[in-house]
């Protein structure tokens, strides 16, 4: 049970930090969790978070380089990266929505400012909302609903997040100007491949 809550809350960060812009609470969330900051090891050597005000590295450096990699310079849905003519899909033929809708999942456009249901950060957020469905099972003892999540939540990484996730983290990490999300595209890939590992053990188990 634990291990699932830990994958949970590892979805939820990857979420936040890979869909929109921190505040100073989400900063110091991050700068206070001495094991987000192990997943963080450039981050966490940074000089700038010693020597610059929370507000500052937020307006002068972090923010910036998220708006210089989903927004400008980067572009962080699956359809870009799937389709041919490399069109973003924003109606109801992505191929993520029949899944969304399947586990209750809706996208709250507005609050996430994203422009299609296959946005990176959307893509995570499902995952964690299907880890936490999981968990929820785990409590109730239903193996049958475990054994459901498990393969869903791997039918998910293998047909979306792991055909095209890589080469938009990769990109990031290449791209970033802060350490923060040099070290988050670096997680975000790394786990998703051991998530896929796990995932693959426990329905062989």
């Amino acid at each position: 049970m634990e291990q699932t809550q830990a994958r949970a809350n590892i979805y939820a960060l990857l979420s936040r930090t890979l869909l929109q812009e921190l505040d100073a609470a989400t900063l110091q969330i991050i700068k206070n969790d001495a094991n987000i900051m192990e997943f963080l090891p450039t981050f966490k050597e940074w000089k700038a978070l010693s020597e610059f005000s929370d507000a500052a590295l937020l307006e002068e450096h972090i923010n910036p380089d998220f708006v210089n990699l989903s927004l400008l310079h980067l572009i962080p849905y699956e359809t870009f990266y799937t389709r041919e003519d490399q069109m973003i899909e924003t109606g109801g033929a992505n191929p993520v929505t029949d899944m969304y809708s399947a586990y209750d999942f809706m996208v709250d456009y507005e609050v996430s400012r994203t422009i299609s249901a296959d946005h990176i950060g959307v893509e995570y957020e499902f995952m964690h909302h299907l880890a936490k469905a999981e968990l929820k099972a785990r409590q109730e003892g239903d193996t049958n609903a475990i054994n459901e999540l498990q393969t869903v939540q791997k039918e998910f990484l293998n047909k979306h997040l792991l055909v095209w996730a890589p080469m938009y983290l990769i990109n990031m990490k290449y791209e970033a100007r802060t350490p923060l999300y040099y070290d988050v595209a670096d997680m975000a890939l790394e786990f998703i491949l051991s998530d896929n590992e796990y995932l693959t053990k426990e329905l062989l188990a």
